[in-house]
């Protein structure tokens, strides 16, 4: 009978060797699921507490310069000293809401303003000011009027291209009914309708009552508007009307349907 083969051999004799100590794994050494989220938590702490200092104690994001845009008759100066903007203060803590209200209140030529952060230094004022589509003359100065119907600021002389407002409704049916504030409005109502170039050369709007608003023209010509209702309709016929009695003085649109022209 054969004897075992050299491989058997040599797997019985690491059959009969002694096993070592039993291998030890390094279980300490494995951070547990608690651990772990306790750090993310600090460090998500420490973060945190890193961005508020950098946006609030450091020197790093704080007011340094402000920029007006937008400004025709205003200055920057007087834009900028009414909003009075916290120079040096952090950006981050700027209360833009309270500066846009500020500037709308006390500055009546500003009709809206868009306060902006302008990182990392900045703070940037858009303004859009009030442009007016006709005056109010009083004791020789003139107060304008935009097309809402408010009055924003009183000036010395009368800007070019702006009608005259002759709001004259005394004892009229229309004064007591609609009031002068009312009668105001149809008159800008009716300016704002207008023609550009009709508008261009309007010196005069004339209103005695709600239904008679009347223009006056350079060249003395003169257009009966009526009332404010149906401004597009007229506004339209009316500089059809122009182009086809190019010499003529007097214009009635008040009723667009049968529009009328004359000399005088």
């Amino acid at each position: 009978m054969a004897g075992p083969t050299t491989a058997q051999r040599g797997a019985a004799k690491r059959a009969d060797t002694p096993a070592g100590p039993p291998r030890i794994r390094p279980e300490g050494r494995r951070l547990t699921g608690r651990t772990r989220l306790v750090l993310a938590a600090v460090a998500v702490v420490l973060c945190a507490a890193a961005a508020v200092w950098v946006l609030y104690g450091s020197s790093w994001l704080r007011v340094e310069h402000v920029t007006t845009t937008g400004t025709e008759v205003l200055t920057r100066a007087e834009v900028e000293t009414v909003a009075a903007v916290p120079v040096g203060s952090p950006l981050v803590s700027v209360d833009t809401d309270a500066i846009e209200a500020r500037l709308r209140q006390k500055v009546r030529r500003i009709d809206s303003v868009d306060v902006v952060r302008s990182w990392p230094h900045g703070i940037g004022l858009k303004v859009t000011e009030r442009k007016p589509v006709l005056v109010v003359e009083k004791g020789g100065k003139f107060i304008e009027v935009d097309a809402k119907g408010v009055r924003f600021a009183t000036v010395d002389k009368r800007p070019g291209h702006v009608p005259l407002l002759e709001l004259t409704p005394e004892g009229s049916a229309s004064l007591k009914r609609y009031g002068s504030d009312r009668l105001l409005r149809e008159a800008v109502r009716v300016a704002g309708d207008l023609p550009g170039k009709v508008a261009r050369e309007t010196e005069t709007v004339r209103i005695t009552s709600y239904d008679s608003v009347v223009l006056e023209l350079t060249r003395g010509r003169t257009v009966m508007w009526g009332s404010g209702e149906r401004g597009p309709v007229k506004a339209r016929v009316l500089t059809a009307l122009m182009k086809a009695a190019p010499k003529a003085g007097h214009f009635d649109v008040s009723a667009p349907t049968a529009p009328a022209a004359s000399k005088s």
